[in-house]
């Protein structure tokens, strides 16, 4: 597989993502560690089914090593586990800004990376992208509340979960993608064991919201941890990295077309600095010479 169409894969759990709020919206109500449960259940099962029909065999999952099982489920289960923390304890908005750092930090640590290179354009890129996030999700008011201290270190927690799942996956990249049907059932069920443990169970209102628990847990939350998996381990991490910043804006103006938020001047001004970021640091992934700044 090229590297371009393994990124445009990678490329896909972004767009997949970028419909988790209006999935999520139309389950409310569940409360988040008990979705969690639910929707990587049905992202797992999705995955076994898949290797089983595909008649590959569970060959390759068998007898991975502990750090692979480590990274797969410290990802996927820390990532949500801090970010729900984290939401809890300040502003969404705030903590949604500081969590999403994560594609500039993956950026930055791909630079650690055997064979690739980290150059000025990449970093400006990644920050550039940011910032047009930053406009949609918190908006152009952002202050910073001692309070909530031990939220931002959450989110911040989560920033750095993520962007390290997504680098060592790379890193520890014999694993096969199979592997993440087997990280998304333990997910799963350590997400059961912190629902019981802190939350009250809430089932779905309705087909609609048994409909979107379903979505979730074959888009967002299933299919798109797979294309992620190949994204990260055979395409260019640094690009896709920025390009993940697109995900809340695709994710706002897919509210703002099912009518579950408004259009704004902030929006197009986002596009911009999403877009240049990402064509920046498209033209620093060309090739050239082997060097580091």
């Amino acid at each position: 597989m090229s590297p371009r169409r393994a990124t445009a894969i990678g490329f896909g759990a972004v767009l997949l993502w970028a419909l988790l709020a209006l999935f999520t919206v139309n389950a409310a109500g569940v409360p988040p560690f008990q979705l969690s449960a639910m929707c990587f259940a049905i992202g797992g099962t999705l995955g076994i089914a898949w290797i089983a029909l595909s008649g590959r065999g569970f060959g390759a999952t068998a007898g991975l090593p502990p750090m692979v099982w480590v990274v797969g489920v410290g990802g996927l289960f820390g990532y949500h586990f801090f970010y729900f923390t984290a939401l809890g304890l300040a502003p969404p908005a705030q903590a949604s800004l500081i969590a999403y750092l994560w594609p500039l930090l993956i950026v930055l640590f791909s630079g650690l990376l055997p064979g690739e290179r980290l150059t000025a354009r990449h970093v400006a890129g990644a920050v550039i992208a940011f910032d047009g996030a930053a406009l949609v999700v918190a908006g152009p008011r952002t202050g910073i509340s001692p309070e909530f201290l031990p939220g931002y270190a959450a989110a911040g927690a989560c920033a750095l979960i993520w962007s390290g799942y997504s680098v060592l996956s790379r890193r520890l990249g014999t694993a096969s993608t199979d592997s993440v049907a087997f990280f998304c059932l333990a997910t799963a069920t350590l997400s059961a064991i912190a629902h019981l443990a802190l939350e009250t169970t809430v089932w779905p209102e309705g087909a609609g919201g048994w409909a979107a628990v379903l979505a979730l847990g074959l888009g967002p939350v299933g299919l798109a941890f797979y294309l992620w998996d190949i994204g990260c381990k055979r395409g260019d991490i640094q690009l896709l990295g920025t390009l993940s910043y697109a995900a809340p804006l695709i994710s706002t103006i897919v509210l703002v077309a099912a009518g579950e938020a408004d259009a704004s001047w902030s929006l197009l001004l986002s596009a911009l600095l999403i877009t240049g970021g990402a064509l920046m640091a498209a033209r620093a992934g060309r090739p050239g010479p082997r060097t580091r700044p």
